[in-house]
């Protein structure tokens, strides 16, 4: 008998994936179909790219901040840009932040180019390297080598260190192994359940003498993308780890001492995973919105050249960044260009131009003042009763 049967029975190396609720298994199925929506979005590459950078600076910040990295997520995203500057004292968190970085553009990079093998400890302990280079330690701990010594992380103490590299090694045969091949057109799906409990058993295992958070969060990223998760898309279950910290804790100290029972972190973790997809999807899909309703404004003035219909042009389109309803008196204020356009004209022309670009169905008045009837590009609208004769 080893060492951990004894003090970590919980490492089971199976999980009955029979027992999680209808409920989950739904929403795992809305999270292959979410990734495969996400990663058929036809976008501009400017908005593509900008898009790929917030949601980068989100899970790269997501996944330093557990392991208590003070850094924003917009000091991540300026210090992307190398736009960054902090005092000496912070100079080791931005190199954590470039750490991840640098890991998670290995894994793209390997990825575009064919190249990557199946899971094994090699790989693990290459990414352990990755997160802790460059970084001072605490003595004995070296990146990438397994400790040697108990770990204690809180309440947890960490499988015997005379048992990691075996375990290390028993995970990546059980996740390379049948258990996990996916049935056709499943990929993703089995691959969000095999990232889960990745994390989970490298988080329980903690291997290494620091880092391991970052790892299991590095593993469960490598995981998706190898199954063809959108990369912004990948990052999420480190932000819903982090933005969840207190129930991530517990969940992980709950399926410890339930003798190693995963179904209530893996629902955790999949309803997190959905619904990060679905606020992606809502960023996506209101860009596409914003770049549906411009062009369909430039096609309606692309033969209305004249100075007043090139204001109107102007007028709706600048209107329609606002998201609250704008006075009438107001409308020149909303951008510089309005304001020089109709700032030697009377409230007259003003009046005449919205009143023009309410006849086109462009803008519409409520209570409150004017709005850019954006809806009106939507293609499924639901119908509205006609007025009776």
């Amino acid at each position: 008998m080893r060492t951990y049967e004894r003090t970590h029975p919980w490492l089971k190396f199976q999980a009955d994936l029979h027992e999680l609720s209808p409920s989950t298994w739904i929403a795992l199925g809305e999270c292959q179909s979410k990734c495969e929506h996400i990663a058929r979005v036809p976008l501009r590459p400017s908005t593509a790219e900008e898009l790929y950078k917030l949601f980068l600076a989100k899970g790269i910040a997501a996944t330093t901040a557990i392991e208590g990295n003070t850094l924003t997520e917009d000091q991540v995203r300026r210090h992307l840009d190398g736009n960054l500057e902090v005092p000496p004292s912070l100079e080791y968190q931005k190199q954590e932040i470039d750490n991840v970085l640098a890991a998670c553009n290995r894994i793209l990079d390997d990825m575009a180019t064919g190249g990557g093998e199946p899971l094994s400890v090699a790989g693990i302990q290459a990414h352990n390297r990755e997160v802790l280079a460059n970084l001072k330690l605490e003595e004995g701990v070296q990146p990438g080598q397994l400790r040697t010594h108990s770990v204690l992380v809180g309440k947890y103490r960490g499988a015997p260190a005379e048992d990691c590299d075996y375990l290390l090694d028993r995970l990546c045969q059980w996740l390379n192994g049948p258990d996990f091949r996916p049935q056709k057109g499943m990929d993703i799906a089995f691959a969000t359940l095999k990232a889960i409990l990745a994390h989970l058993y490298i988080a329980w295992i903690h291997p290494f003498g620091d880092g391991n958070g970052r790892t299991a969060r590095l593993v469960e990223f490598e995981i998706l993308i190898r199954s063809g998760v959108p990369a912004p898309a990948a990052h999420l279950p480190s932000n819903h780890y982090n933005q969840t910290r207190t129930e991530y804790y517990r969940q992980l100290d709950h399926a410890g001492r339930s003798g190693g029972e995963v179904t209530a972190f893996v629902a955790y973790a999949i309803q997190g995973f959905l619904d990060g997809l679905q606020n992606q999807l809502e960023t996506i899909w209101s860009q596409q919105w914003d770049v549906a309703w411009r062009n369909y404004v430039h096609e309606l003035f692309r033969d209305r050249g004249n100075p007043s219909q090139q204001r109107q042009r102007h007028l709706v389109l600048d209107l329609s960044r606002r998201q609250e309803p704008v006075p009438m008196a107001k409308l020149p204020e909303i951008s510089p260009r309005l304001a020089r356009a109709y700032a030697l004209r009377t409230a007259k022309t003003l009046s005449r131009d919205v009143n023009a670009l309410v006849r086109m169905g462009l803008l519409a008045l409520t209570p409150k003042g004017y709005v850019a009837q954006r809806q009106s590009i939507l293609a499924f609208l639901p119908p509205r009763a006609k007025p009776q004769a």
